[in-house]
């Protein structure tokens, strides 16, 4: 959940034993946002690949998410000239809105650096939230309490920045999660919802696996095109999507997203997350209308699905 490299701006306190191996670090941070969605911020891996590494330097990758109690994660910590960090994070609880508890164990080259107990309670109504985290260490190669100060401090302070420029979608379709999946990941079929109501998609090229891309224009009502690029990073089936949207083919991101399917009394529970380059797209976004539009869009989702012989 965290990467144990340098970065300044923590807030916490820590209680060593005598030979400095175990400590336990507290941080907490006020959130611009509602408790929903810096759960969703906290919780799933696409909005944490970015909020995660600590410096400009770093990057996270994601081998493996599971994210449900008993799942497991498996994360690369990388930085230019030095050995990868790979960390193992599994979910023991996972309470909505509220707490989750989680163990992480990190490791590099082999040698396994420290194990973890990092337990985090949300809590606040309305616009605003706050976000507690608990991290009890045990450093087993080396003292690696400095690094989870700065690795956990600065990658609160981006989780923070994330969640104030993160837009969420939620739809409770009636309908069995394959067949939502089904309309979503085929790429007959995806063109011929995808957009808000009165727009139409035309498709350059289409490759909805991990590594692939969707190339294609969303055409309005009025006929304005709007080029659109959606490069596919985690597949997961009938359970989740990650992708980048870039302005255009090859055009500059302005978003990080994802979709998730979640099971919901016989129906399915679409959730679309978005997390805005910047403040500023995300006030624009908001500003034209993105969170109607995109509930519009799942909206045609369901009209697809439900009007097809079953």
């Amino acid at each position: 959940m965290t990467q144990d490299l340098a970065a300044d701006g923590m807030t916490g306190a820590a209680r060593d034993d005598r030979q400095g191996r175990f400590a336990t670090l507290t941080f907490e941070r006020a959130v611009a946002a509602p408790a929903s969605v810096l759960w969703k911020v906290w919780t799933d891996p696409a909005a944490r690949a970015v909020w995660s590494p600590p410096a400009p330097s770093v990057t996270v990758e994601f081998l493996e998410a599971d994210t449900r109690v008993g799942g497991r994660e498996i994360s690369l910590c990388k930085v230019e000239g030095q050995p990868d960090i790979r960390c193992e994070n599994g979910w023991l609880v996972l309470q909505s809105q509220t707490r989750s508890v989680n163990y992480e164990v990190t490791s590099s080259e082999g040698v396994t650096l420290s194990a973890a107990l990092v337990t985090a309670e949300i809590s606040g109504a309305g616009p605003h939230s706050r976000l507690r985290v608990t991290v009890q260490l045990s450093s087993l190669a080396e003292d690696m309490e400095a690094g989870y100060r700065q690795g956990f401090g600065a990658g609160l302070d981006n989780l923070a920045g994330v969640a104030e420029r993160t837009m969420l979608l939620q739809r409770v379709i009636k309908a069995p999660r394959a067949v939502v999946w089904g309309a979503w990941m085929n790429p007959e079929t995806l063109p011929q919802w995808w957009g808000p109501d009165g727009f139409s998609c035309r498709t350059a090229r289409i490759d909805l696996r991990a590594g692939g891309e969707w190339v294609f224009d969303m055409i309005a009502p009025d006929g304005t095109v709007f080029p659109n690029h959606h490069r596919y990073t985690v597949v997961q089936p009938q359970t989740r999507i990650g992708y980048a949207l870039l302005w255009g083919e090859n055009g500059p991101k302005h978003a990080d997203a994802w979709a998730t399917f979640e099971d919901d009394d016989g129906a399915t529970k679409v959730t679309l997350g978005m997390v805005f380059s910047s403040t500023a797209e995300f006030q624009d976004a908001k500003g034209f209308g993105a969170v109607e539009l995109g509930l519009q869009t799942l909206g045609k989702l369901e009209k697809f699905i439900l009007a097809r012989p079953a």
